[in-house]
């Protein structure tokens, strides 16, 4: 079957899922967990045989750790999944009502955009929280993942829709895609696609949105900051930006620079190097910085590179602005934290920098759709639409007004016979 005709079939399941009800979401997401944890042994061995082929094709350490899906990642999945059903369905929310005049009443209800196209790469793990948060939100979920993943993706694609379609889920609401040319016949599509969300490199998010006149939603790159203030607890500081580096290397939230302001350099930095050095970080670092601890020298290029892996560039600023300043500069907009012990100090950082996610004494890794509380997420948008930062089941909503009135027309206000009252009323929507 064409791309095109794929296309289609999401869209028009998209329609009928648009008005499927919560508890019937529910049950087919807790169909697709169980089939999940039954299916286990299945998914492993697929994923072996990616991670067999990937390793022969000689990919990146950081992409083959995205790429294992295994007995500890699987029960993680699961768990997402089973925090999302229990969340509010974003559904059929009423966000504004009006009495526009006496019998005519105007609603803002929440509804699903429609059929999404969703780009990521070697983490089957994606895959489920993508579906899954498309599914409670609505949404028809056209996906294309990473060549290194397909075994692991198609036994994925094969257990949901299984799982949701013994559960009453309307047929074709999910597709994989399998080429890259599919790709870019889907990014033309805009009479069947109605977002496109990338999860990939800069250069690949780039050239998404410099090919589709469809909506983009995404982030790029994940160039994320830690700045340690002059009013910080230096213990706190050592432990949150180890934390931020080392936790997981290879993920968009991790820190790749460190600043440090000049008053507390000296006696913070070296602690951390023996730290980082015991953890195999390569720091790379400024002038200043390298008066201090013995670091390769940090060049133009380190400040705008996510590194994925563990290396960290590190400067030395000497005021809060100079920070502010180079986060601005260089950051993506991702996740940037501040560690001090100042309200005033952390409230100027967290009012003037332009980030999706500002943090006060605590590490950048909590940028996180699943940390927050949203049962997972489709993915980091760093964009300045309708959502931003992590994006969860609100971000995967829009709107439409919704107008009931009992004979009227606009006649009767434009001979000003009658006149909009446009009072706010306390009222659901009653339909």
């Amino acid at each position: 079957m064409e791309i095109k005709d794929v296309a289609r079939q999401v869209k028009e399941a998209s329609i009928q899922l648009a008005a499927t009800g919560t508890d019937l979401k529910n049950n087919a997401l807790s169909q697709i967990a169980r089939s999940l944890l039954d299916r286990q042994s299945e998914i492993i061995k697929a994923n072996q045989k990616d991670l067999i082929r990937s390793e022969k094709e000689n990919l990146s350490e950081p992409l083959l750790k995205r790429l294992k899906f295994d007995e500890v990642k699987i029960p993680d999945v699961v768990d997402g999944i089973n925090s999302l059903i229990n969340l509010e369905d974003p559904v059929g929310k009423t966000l504004l009502a009006t009495e526009l005049d006496q019998g005519l009443e105007l609603y803002k209800i929440t509804c699903p955009i429609g059929a999404i196209g969703v780009i990521f790469e070697s983490r089957p793990d994606a895959l489920v929280q993508i579906s899954t948060l498309c599914l409670k939100s609505g949404n028809g979920a056209l996906l294309k993942g990473g060549s290194e993943a397909k075994e692991t993706n198609h036994i994925l694609v094969d257990i949901i829709n299984k799982a949701t379609s013994e559960s009453g889920i309307p047929a074709n609401w999910i597709k994989l895609m399998e080429t890259r040319s599919e790709v870019d016949t889907m990014l033309k599509m805009d009479e069947y696609i109605d977002l496109i969300i990338p999860r990939g490199s800069n250069d690949f998010v780039k050239y998404i949105m410099d090919n589709s006149k469809i909506p983009v939603m995404g982030h790029a790159d994940g160039i994320c900051h830690c700045y340690v203030d002059k009013a910080a607890d230096l213990k706190m500081a050592v432990k949150i930006v180890v934390d931020a580096k080392t936790q997981y290397v290879a993920v968009c939230n991790a820190t790749e620079t460190l600043l440090v302001h000049d008053s507390v350099a000296a006696k913070l930095l070296p602690e951390l190097k023996i730290i980082l050095d015991k953890k195999h970080v390569a720091m790379t670092g400024c002038a200043k910085t390298r008066e201090i601890i013995p670091v390769d020298p940090a060049t133009e290029e380190d400040w705008k590179t996510e590194y994925l892996d563990y290396q960290l560039s590190v400067k030395v600023v000497g005021t809060l602005d100079e920070a502010i300043k180079h986060i601005n500069k260089y950051g993506s907009g991702h996740t940037d934290t501040i560690i001090t012990g100042s309200s005033d100090r952390a409230r100027r950082f967290m009012d003037l920098v332009d980030s999706g996610n500002v943090f006060w004494n605590c590490s950048t890794r909590f940028s996180d759709g699943f940390r927050y509380g949203f049962g997972a997420e489709v993915g980091i948008s760093t964009s300045k639409i309708h959502a931003r930062g992590p994006v969860g089941l609100d971000g995967l909503v829009i709107y439409k007004y919704k107008l009931i009135g009992n004979g009227h027309i606009v006649a009767e206000y434009a001979n000003r016979d009658k006149t909009f009252k446009h009072n706010s009323i306390e009222k659901k929507f009653p339909l």
